[in-house]
């Protein structure tokens, strides 16, 4: 305070009306004033509101890499005139966000779950009616009503209807897209699926001729023994992870992908057997033509696309159609499993992330493919002696980079970085785990080809 009226050419031990703070009935020029006066004056005076321990943190979603295609849900960086103008005149746009960029939605989003596109569910913070949100590459892929407008991209998120019976009680709890088709899983109504059914991927019987890109269908599937708790989306095919703890799958077959030891296309949800008959399955994941899941117990088991190495632990054939169990030495116990388009991450009871497969894997240039799972050191994610408790909490893959985040709210990016994919400032590719910086705390993150989508809470 001394240094201040100082500097404001006051005189050391003076009274003073110090600006929000009128205290006192002299100014710095020495005007006496009446109590009266001073009260008003500081009536006026500016209130600044500290936030408090019970202050709400709101839900914030940040959203970066390729924008064109509209995954990003943002116009401004697509609609033609839309853009901000340059020193120039001229508009400007947007084609790659190369560092998170807030998206502003209306309703109050609940989790964010991309793929080849983006696809957030949301609640409204109104009346509890289920509704489902996207930025989708080909409007018709999604059962979109409004292709027949003439809408190629849907560019920022719009309600995706549902036939739900009971849509002011039912919650949608995740959503999952393939390349081309989408799965969305409610509380209490089930499964519905959209978008493309070539091969029998939205669980419905594959119709010739069917024209997909102009599809409105949503179809609701009750093919299962149980309750389905889990979705996840391949390239071309679906799987389910039901109360039961059993794993069920359709769609395209081609590399074992299905499960179901054959190569063929299979258009009802149909029960995996294999390794896994008789195991209490809690995770399955998927990406490409590669899956993984994850037992009760910590066992980790796999089929599908093996040609980057991903089941060469097991096999040397490059197909593999029924699920073995993946006995890796070294790892522990498995909580989580991430499957990418070439590489596989799984994290243990002890939060370590292990990775195997081909392309960038983490542990820099030299390390391009392994068919065995190796440690990324926990010192790329923050642990130090100063912060011993630091834990990897959570993986994803993309389809040829990954993503982790700590117990600590912190997100780590690595791989190919894509069109920007990475969002960590700069297009090159990332050889290790590097942390994205955005002004919130991620609790939840899904890898797109080309791009990335964050749920974060905000700090205040």
């Amino acid at each position: 305070m001394a240094l201040a009226a100082l500097a404001a050419g006051a005189r050391p031990g003076r009274r003073l009306s110090w600006p929000g703070l009128v205290r006192g009935h002299w100014t710095p020029a020495g005007r006496s004033r009446s109590r009266r006066e001073a009260a008003e004056a500081e009536a006026d005076a500016p209130v600044f509101q500290y936030v408090g321990e019970r202050a709400a943190r709101v839900d914030r979603v940040f959203v970066w890499g390729f924008s064109f295609s509209g995954a990003l849900g943002v116009p401004t960086f697509v609609l033609p005139g839309s853009g901000p103008k340059t020193r120039a005149g001229r508009r400007s746009y947007r084609r790659i966000q190369i560092v998170p960029y807030r998206l502003e939605l209306e309703q109050k989003v609940r989790a964010a779950a991309p793929s080849l596109s983006s696809a957030f569910r949301a609640s409204a913070t109104g009346p509890p009616t289920p509704e489902v949100f996207g930025s989708l590459r080909e409007v018709g892929y999604c059962g979109w009503p409004d292709f027949a407008r003439g809408y190629e991209y849907v560019l920022e998120p719009s309600p995706v209807p549902l036939p739900l019976d009971r849509p002011q009680e039912t919650r949608v709890l995740q959503v999952s897209c393939g390349r081309a088709h989408s799965l969305v899983l409610t509380d209490s109504e089930g499964v519905f699926s959209m978008g493309n059914n070539s091969y029998g991927q939205c669980g419905r019987k594959v119709v010739d001729n069917e024209i997909y890109s102009e599809s409105h269908k949503v179809h609701r599937m009750q093919d299962f023994d149980g309750q389905v708790v889990q979705v996840a989306c391949g390239q071309d095919h679906s799987l389910f992870l039901t109360d039961k703890g059993e794993v069920y799958s359709c769609g395209w077959g081609a590399d074992g992908q299905t499960g179901l030891g054959h190569y063929n296309v299979t258009s009802v949800p149909t029960k995996l057997g294999g390794d896994l008959a008789g195991v209490n399955i809690v995770q399955v994941a998927t990406y490409g033509d590669c899956c993984l899941a994850v037992s009760a117990d910590g066992g980790l088991f796999g089929w599908g696309n093996s040609e980057y190495l991903q089941l060469a632990s097991v096999t040397d054939s490059t197909q593999v159609n029924v699920p073995r169990c993946l006995p890796f030495s070294g790892v522990g116990k498995v909580q989580q499993a991430a499957c990418g388009g070439t590489g596989c991450a799984v994290l243990n009871e002890e939060g370590h992330v292990f990775v195997w497969g081909y392309g960038i894997l983490g542990k820099g240039p030299n390390l391009v493919e392994t068919a065995l799972p190796e440690m990324i050191p926990p010192t790329l994610f923050g642990l130090t002696e100063f912060n011993p408790e630091i834990q990897v909490s959570r993986i994803r893959c993309g389809l040829s980079h990954f993503a982790a985040l700590t117990n600590k709210g912190e997100l780590f990016v690595w791989g190919k970085n894509i069109r920007g994919c990475l969002g960590i400032g700069r297009l090159e590719d990332q050889y290790f785990p590097w942390r994205v910086t955005m002004p919130g705390e991620p609790v939840d993150v899904a890898c797109g080809v080309d791009h990335m989508v964050t749920l974060a809470k905000s700090f205040i």
